[in-house]
């Protein structure tokens, strides 16, 4: 009987993917906006994750004096800035 190694590569689980996808959220004039509360400091693990959010809670954020959004990945500027007003 052949022992397998402890720790084989198809029984070991997969770490959890770090949340790496964030929304800058920005004022009229591209600076950056703190809020306060249950949306703030958001992270996400994927892009689409990231954009149902924003999707979900725009109206909200732009009631707290967020006029645009900006999302990264880590560093990575991947598009923005983006309004939130029609």
């Amino acid at each position: 009987m052949t022992k397998l190694p402890d720790d084989f590569p198809t029984f070991r689980s997969e770490p959890a993917p770090d949340a790496a996808w964030a929304w800058r959220l920005e004022d009229a004039h591209g600076a950056e906006v703190s809020i306060e509360g249950d949306l703030s400091g958001e992270r996400f693990t994927n892009q689409a994750d990231a954009e149902s959010w924003v999707g979900e809670w725009w109206a909200d954020l732009a009631e707290l004096g967020v006029d645009a959004v900006t999302l990264f990945e880590a560093d990575r500027l991947v598009y923005g800035p983006m309004s939130l007003h029609a």
